[in-house]
């Protein structure tokens, strides 16, 4: 009883806690990795039309790729901890080291028979000036999915929260992410997923000035050890980069 009263303590709190960065473009599943496993994945995405020029001293994103490692550990059924290495390759001395996460993350276990996932995730890290306005950061991303025959729904409420850099003394920004795909094949799933940043909370930025990106998505079945996502996304707004191709790569251990 004590367990779930601090879970459902942990969501809520992350729900009172920008759009996703083009370091890592994923709606999460609930699902941790399991106990003693570790997952090791590969986030390439290339930015076809991005910024140009340089903005509160971040270089432009136009025609960079941003390749991203990311290592996750399952400690117990229910809690894992990812660990991230952002790269970003490009022209113009844009090929670079650019910072690392850690991301703990808590599940809702299946004994407990809810009838939806649940888990939730705090990530935290820095950057460096060159490659973000935020150089020390705090995600807070509540997961929740379900799964009805071949119809896939996942909703991520995230917040996030800039300590040092552009934005430190701005409130929670509210990123949510949502994600709707449906089973074509055994090995085929064909969806949507949705990236968007509000602004601080109850001081809602313009809505020219919010971030939207709608991706057209595929997720590839290779076998339980193997992950695959792949999906061509762009802006419905003046804000944010415009026109990315991304593939995530997984493979358990």
């Amino acid at each position: 009883m004590k367990k779930r009263l601090l879970f459902v303590f942990l969501v809520i709190t992350g729900i009172r806690a920008k759009a996703q960065d083009n370091y890592e473009i994923q709606v999460y599943a609930s699902p941790t990795v399991d106990k003693g496993a570790t997952m090791l994945e590969l986030h390439s995405n290339f930015t076809f039309d991005g910024s140009k020029g340089i903005e509160d001293g971040v270089l432009p994103t136009n025609h960079v790729f941003h390749e991203t490692i990311e290592i996750t550990h399952g400690w117990t059924t229910w809690f894992e901890t990812g660990f991230y290495i952002f790269n970003t390759i490009g022209s113009d001395g844009r090929s670079a080291y650019v910072g690392s996460h850690i991301r703990p993350r808590v599940a809702a276990p299946d004994s407990w028979k809810w009838p939806v996932g649940v888990s939730v995730s705090f990530e935290f890290g820095f950057q460096k000036a060159a490659y973000s306005s935020s150089t020390s950061s705090l995600e807070i991303r509540p997961i929740i999915d379900k799964k009805w025959n071949k119809v896939y729904l996942a909703f991520n409420p995230t917040v996030e929260k800039s300590f040092a850099g552009v934005g430190d003394n701005v409130n929670y920004i509210f990123s949510p992410n949502v994600k709707a795909s449906y089973d074509v094949s055994k090995m085929v799933a064909l969806g949507i997923e949705y990236y968007g940043s509000t602004g601080p909370f109850f001081n809602y930025d313009k809505l020219a000035d919010q971030e939207h990106q709608v991706f057209i998505a595929t997720d590839l079945d290779f076998g339980a050890k193997w992950e695959f996502n792949a999906g061509y996304g762009v802006t419905l707004t003046q804000a944010g980069d415009n026109s990315i191709f991304k593939v995530i790569l997984g493979r358990r251990f």
